[in-house]
């Protein structure tokens, strides 16, 4: 008689144990239903969170320079007038699609803040700088920059200090570039800062024309803060460069660039904000290689030319 009854308390019971329960939502306007026996939604959704969160942590890893950077053109000391440039903008379809485009990214993607709020990620890095140089056939040029050298307060440009020779050119407009810019260069420039065809070049790039202004003010302040050999490599420049910073992959104001450039102007390797350790000796040997097939090339052509 037990057995009979237990049999059917379990026959009776068994509908709501496995019986699903059914609400309305007054926020979705919609209803609901879910199982008492059914614990799968949770795992899923625990899964769905935890691959979302990897897929995050991936995206947010830094990658390597993915591409070479710098212009097509190979630079030249003349520069187009403002009245030549919008001559140019204005009958050129080429020019106006670039205009437009510029513009359009600028508008979308850059706001006020948006370099200052960028350091928070990675410090400002946006790429790891590569291990060995790019290659010859694959680079681009460095464009020509134009500033007042710190010594005598002359018009420089860099295409004419950097030509025939291997040139590392650090960009930097804030005292934590400064800092960026020595992480990288400080190995380098101690092992080569005597060889006759070394470069090291440093351009304060002041786009904004107040801190232009104030820059040029305290020139003397300056000058007392850099090492006398170095005012003739340092230059002071306003120029600006809105329509080559995504080709030469200047993408914050707020961090320090470093270029190596070879003896024709390309850009054979390039890095940004601060450096790892594998970072400044990747700088140090790839300034070697480039020292050492320059001084060959020189070498041949004497033996040839005697």
């Amino acid at each position: 008689m037990a057995i009979i009854v237990s049999h059917c308390c379990r026959r009776n019971l068994a509908p709501l144990l496995h019986s699903t329960s059914t609400w309305y939502s007054p926020k979705s306007r919609r209803y609901h239903s879910s199982s008492s026996s059914q614990a799968g939604p949770s795992f899923s959704s625990n899964s769905n969170s935890a691959t979302a969160k990897s897929k995050s942590l991936t995206d947010d890893e830094l990658k390597p320079l993915s591409r070479p950077l710098g212009v097509r053109e190979k630079p030249a000391v003349r520069h187009q007038t403002k009245l030549e440039r919008l001559k140019e903008v204005l009958t050129n379809d080429e020019a106006i699609a670039e205009q437009r485009k510029h513009l359009v990214k600028e508008a979308v993607t850059k706001g006020y803040f948006h370099d200052l709020n960028a350091t928070r990620r990675h410090g400002g890095k946006t790429w790891i700088a590569p291990k060995v140089l790019i290659r010859e056939e694959k680079s681009l040029y460095f464009p020509d920059i134009v500033g007042k050298s710190l010594a005598d307060g002359s018009e420089q440009h860099t295409t004419s200090m950097c030509t025939g020779k291997i040139s590392v050119l650090c960009l930097l407009n804030t005292k934590i570039s400064e800092i960026h810019v020595a992480s990288f260069t400080t190995p380098t420039l101690a092992r080569f800062s005597e060889h006759p065809l070394f470069n090291h070049i440093q351009i304060n790039l002041q786009s904004n024309t107040l801190k232009s202004m104030l820059v040029s003010l305290f020139l003397s302040s300056l000058r007392r803060a850099i090492p006398p050999e170095q005012h003739p490599y340092y230059l002071v420049s306003s120029q600006n460069l809105e329509y080559q910073r995504d080709a030469i992959g200047l993408t914050n104001d707020r961090v320090g660039y470093v270029y190596l450039t070879d003896e024709n102007l390309r850009i054979r390797w390039a890095g940004c904000a601060d450096a790892t350790a594998e970072e400044a000796h990747a700088l140090e040997v790839c300034t070697d290689m480039l020292l050492a097939r320059l001084e060959k090339r020189k070498k041949e052509m004497k033996e040839k030319e005697g």
